[in-house]
């Protein structure tokens, strides 16, 4: 299947300037999920720029 980088970076909320998987999601939810977190496109984007991906974050910021 082909990585529809372009595409995905016109949606992706990321913050992170140095991130190397910015636009590969497959890569990004990999890495995120390793780290027992979750990507910055699950975030509303006040939250998302506190760099905080913790799934307590990700609770807290949908009031969950």
């Amino acid at each position: 299947m082909e990585c529809k980088k372009q595409d995905n970076l016109k949606n992706c909320n990321c913050t992170y300037e140095p991130c190397p998987r910015k636009g590969v999601c497959c890569d990004c939810i990999q890495y995120h999920l390793r780290m027992k977190q979750l990507p910055a496109c699950c975030f509303p984007d006040d939250v998302e720029k506190t760099y905080d991906r913790s799934f307590k974050a990700f609770a807290k910021a949908w009031n969950l």
